[in-house]
């Protein structure tokens, strides 16, 4: 089954984020791999490709998973 997982950021996120990063996106690429991950992505803050400073409040992944 396809679940939406949408996540809201904390204020001042944007230094935990970057040093989730690297992990976060493994393991996005593991989903994608296995063939699960329908769709990744942040919300910026601000409508721009890179907000800067701004940063992002929150993220939304749609992935297959056999339950919650």
């Amino acid at each position: 089954m396809l679940y939406a997982i949408i996540s809201e950021d904390v204020p001042d996120s944007l230094p935990s984020r970057k040093q989730a990063r690297p992990a976060h996106l493994a393991r996005l690429e593991a989903l994608r791999d296995q063939g699960r991950l329908q769709l990744a992505g942040p919300h910026p803050a601000i409508d721009s490709e890179d907000p800067g400073p701004a940063g992002f409040t929150g993220s939304l992944v749609i992935a297959e998973f056999d339950s919650l």
